[in-house]
């Protein structure tokens, strides 16, 4: 229990201070830009540091875009998952069905069936 209530706490406060720094409202790409601004004096003197060049942070618009289209996606994998529940369910149990029939059945036929007489000779 005190698991779940520290997930809950963690999920809640993010999503306060997500909502603080006004990534909820309509002004999202000012908070992307004030981001933006803030880490890029840590950029630049990570790519001083690292000889590797590293790829241009996204425009503010794409990365809108991005970020809207995978939550999308993602909520209808989700609910189609849920709409395929009962048959995944069906075919779970099917198997498990088999599986416990079959594991029941190999001792039988292992029992009756007769060991090979030996031949004299």
């Amino acid at each position: 229990i005190i698991r779940t209530a520290l997930k809950i706490g963690l999920a809640g406060t993010a999503v306060y201070y997500s909502k603080e720094e006004g990534i909820w409202k309509e002004n999202t790409e000012l908070v992307y830009e004030r981001y933006e601004n803030a880490i890029s004096p840590h950029y630049r003197s990570l790519t001083n540091k690292i000889p590797i060049e590293l790829p241009a942070m996204p425009a503010s618009s794409e990365l809108c875009f991005l970020t809207k289209h995978y939550y999308n996606q993602g909520v209808k994998n989700t609910i189609h998952f849920i709409h395929r529940f009962p048959c995944y369910v069906g075919q779970w149990t099917k198997q498990g069905t088999d599986a416990i029939k079959k594991a029941l059945d190999q001792p039988a036929a292992a029992q009756t069936t007769p060991a090979p007489a030996e031949v004299k000779k």
